[in-house]
């Protein structure tokens, strides 16, 4: 490969703020808040600040799960933090998320409000709050565990590697694209040779592990992401298809991947999510079939 524009970088780095980029409006080198706004609080326990993007529907699918396992105290509202409008550098989020990336969890269950930002650490956080979906056996649950945090290590090499410079980046980098593909098609391998000695990621139960992995590469394996399954080849990957398609199936988690979705059809976008009975009565295309002051109380 040859490149005739070679960089050679600055002794000093500095921002310019004309980088280009799908979020070059929003990215930038410091932390903190840049304008004041609350976030809104509804009635139940936990108050989920996210939007529907593969590491929000995680905590989504998660939280749906629970309430059909029938733990009522995993109700939820969830309110649509817009992170192309800058929403998550606003000063109430950055106080739950110092980050600034969503998913961002209050936890009011205890006397005390409990923040909880990073989606891993939320699912920890409910899965020993509730007892459910982690492995009590020490040696299931170390398996769980590793796979839990695989993903987490994994997932940007996906979404900020390949997808960035495959789908977002102003120009097409040979050398960055062909890098970060040869990563994902690894991890796909990882996950396809497990996955051909295991019904889910950690053994024969359903876990946190699939849940934080699926929405990534359940998603990549049947083409959903970046437009980049036929560039990937992904219909290799048969055991990661079949697993993808058997949790698919769950209702929990096709509810848990309404939530917050601000994109699809309209019928799969529920914006935010305050009641069970949303799904049938708010998503987008009920709202847009409603006349004018219909249902002024929500």
């Amino acid at each position: 490969m040859t490149d005739s524009t070679l960089f050679t970088p600055p002794k000093v780095w500095t921002w310019s703020k004309s980088n280009g980029g799908r979020f070059a409006n929003i990215n930038r080198p410091v932390s903190g808040s840049t304008h004041d706004a609350e976030l809104p609080r509804g009635k139940h326990p936990m108050q989920l600040y996210s939007l529907g993007t593969p590491n929000g529907q995680k905590v989504t699918i998660m939280l749906e799960e629970l309430l059909a396992l029938g733990h009522s105290g995993a109700e939820y509202d969830a309110w649509l933090i817009r992170i192309h409008e800058g929403q998550q550098f606003g000063s109430g989020f950055v106080a739950a998320n110092p980050n600034s990336k969503i998913p961002a969890l209050l936890d009011y269950s205890d006397s005390q409000p409990t923040r909880v930002f990073e989606s891993g650490a939320i699912l920890l956080h409910l899965a020993e709050k509730f007892g459910a979906f982690m492995p009590l056996d020490p040696t299931l649950r170390a398996e769980c565990m590793s796979w839990l945090f695989w993903q987490m290590g994994s997932a940007p090499y996906l979404g900020g590697g390949f997808g960035h410079f495959y789908a977002y980046a102003p120009i097409k980098i040979e050398y960055a694209i062909d890098r970060f593909a040869m990563e994902v098609k690894r991890q796909l391998d990882v996950l396809n040779c497990r996955l051909a000695e295991s019904c889910f990621i950690a053994g024969d139960d359903y876990t946190v592990a699939d849940m934080a992995i699926w929405p990534w590469y359940g998603a990549m394996s049947k083409g959903l992401l970046y437009e980049g399954g036929e560039f990937l080849q992904v219909q290799e990957y048969t055991h990661v298809i079949r697993w993808a398609d058997e949790i698919a199936q769950r209702p929990a988690v096709a509810r848990g991947r309404m939530v917050n979705r601000v994109n699809g059809p309209l019928e799969q976008q529920l914006h935010e999510r305050h009641d069970a009975s949303d799904f049938e009565t708010q998503t987008q295309d009920k709202l847009q079939q409603k006349p004018i002051g219909n249902d002024l109380g929500r």
